[in-house]
């Protein structure tokens, strides 16, 4: 099994990948080794210390079996809530016991916190959601990249759960798909059965925010038919984490910066504020159409900077890694693979 890396900073301002090409080039996991959650250190007061509402799905070296816990947002100590509360043993089943945050982080005054072991395996915070739901070029300057107009309403687009891979975990790069591509995006996690919400009462669905790469199959996408479902759903293409944080801890998600780094080289550098249909509308918007359940996961688009739209293009191929991170919510970093690997 692979070890944990730091992959969960919360920084109170947005901090740079500090990657570089030469130390990347080996693609070796010398590198991530060390305290798994050394990524969400911050020393600016104590507080950092605290496990808070910002979850994470885990397995301990020696075991198999996943466990449910809460990270300090200096990613040093952690509360493992499995079994020792009457919180459910994994994530979609704890967002639908629908927790009291307020009363968790009461008793979490109470419980035991611990160090965070170097070999702690992270696993995708939610691993079999009923729904995973894209929104296709929904940034400013993304529309700007594309020499397209700015859309009137969102178009959606899907993916599988079997595409679900973890904060760590390859990319592989199937045969079929021969120009891969990359796409940073905030991830909302809904947290409670809604239809027909009004945009004034969608926020209160929500129940967290996670990092998600929305790894798709240009080829298929465009070139081959206009196949997005089969492109953006192949197995490993939904890197999710490494953490889902709990939207009390993020009180302004409409401005957050997203970045993605493939080899060392900045590929995306932008902020949730330039998004054209806000989290409000989405989620408006898609419970006209259907029912969204908690667990459900919506994918609210990329800004800037993908592969098929620099000059020239760039697609990923066996060797590349793949770092993606978002103010608050974490990091992930992810090695792109031969499908045998």
């Amino acid at each position: 099994m692979k070890s944990a890396v730091s992959l969960l900073r919360n920084r109170l301002g947005f901090a740079r990948l500090h990657a570089k090409a030469s130390s990347l080039e080996r693609f070796g996991l010398e590198h991530l080794r060390g305290n798994p959650l050394e990524q969400i250190k911050s020393a600016y007061n104590s507080d950092f210390y605290i496990p808070k509402c910002r979850f994470m799905q885990y397995v301990r070296a020696g075991d198999t079996d996943k466990r449910l816990g809460m990270v300090s947002e200096n990613g040093s100590k952690m509360i493992e809530l499995s079994g020792k509360t009457c919180a459910a043993p994994d994530m979609l089943s704890f967002i639908h016991q629908k927790y009291c945050m307020k009363s968790l982080m009461e008793s979490a005054k109470y419980m035991d916190v611990e160090d965070v072991k170097p070999d702690l395996r992270l696993l995708p915070p939610i691993d079999s959601p009923g729904k995973i739901i894209g929104v296709g070029c929904n940034y400013y300057d993304s529309c700007n990249e594309r020499n397209i107009k700015v859309p009137k309403t969102p178009e959606f687009f899907v993916k599988f759960g079997t595409s679900i891979t973890g904060a760590l975990d390859n990319i592989r790069a199937h045969q079929i798909a021969k120009r891969i591509d990359y796409g940073c995006e905030l991830a909302v996690v809904i947290g409670k059965k809604c239809r027909h919400v009004s945009r004034v009462a969608a926020m209160s669905c929500v129940f967290g925010y996670m990092i998600a790469q929305d790894i798709n199959a240009r080829d298929w996408n465009v070139f081959l038919g206009g196949q997005t479902m089969l492109g953006k759903s192949l197995d490993t293409f939904c890197p999710l984490g490494p953490i889902i944080v709990h939207k009390s801890h993020v009180p302004d998600v409409n401005n957050l910066w997203i970045k993605t780094i493939v080899n060392g080289e900045e590929r995306q550098c932008g902020n949730t504020k330039n998004m054209i249909f806000k989290i409000d509308y989405l989620i408006h918007r898609l419970s006209q159409f259907m029912t969204l359940c908690p667990g459900d996961i919506i994918l609210t688009g990329t800004p800037a900077g993908a592969g098929a739209y620099r000059n020239p293009s760039s697609y990923l191929k066996p060797g590349d890694m793949v770092e993606s991170e978002i103010q608050k919510l974490g990091k992930m970093r992810n090695k792109v693979v031969n499908p045998y690997f």
